[in-house]
């Protein structure tokens, strides 16, 4: 089993797909990566040799991956949030950041829907 920066690779996976399970990696720096130490990409997780994978670690140590990543990246919504600007307020409401509309959708990011009480009947409509 090849584990490369703290996360276990899928064993019955090519090593192109199983390597972008590690965070900061994607399909091109996966390609980047197997071009550069010279693995095959058709290569099944489970049939790397020892070389291969520490090659392959070596390699990676270069990029910013995983926790390092994860830090930065919360550190970059942490700094928008505390200057106050538009981008860092919608983080802090939990709203779209990108501008995408919110009258409807963006359910992903709001959750559930909250009933509101007294948004019934408008427009004129009568009770009775």
């Amino acid at each position: 089993m090849a584990r490369i920066e703290g996360v276990d690779l899928p064993r019955n996976k090519r090593i192109e797909i199983g390597l972008t399970y590690i965070y900061g990696i994607g399909r091109t720096r996966s390609l980047e990566a197997l071009a550069a130490t010279g693995i095959n990409p058709d290569t099944r997780v489970k049939d790397l040799t020892d070389a291969e994978a520490t090659n392959l670690r070596d390699y990676i140590q270069n990029y910013k991956v995983e926790g390092d990543l994860r830090r930065e990246t919360q550190m970059h919504v942490k700094r928008l949030m505390e200057i106050g600007c538009y981008r860092g307020l919608r983080h802090r409401r939990h709203l779209p950041v990108r501008g995408q509309r919110t009258k409807t959708n963006a359910r992903t990011r709001k959750g559930p829907k909250k009933t509101v009480a007294g948004r019934g009947r408008r427009r004129g409509a009568k009770k009775k």
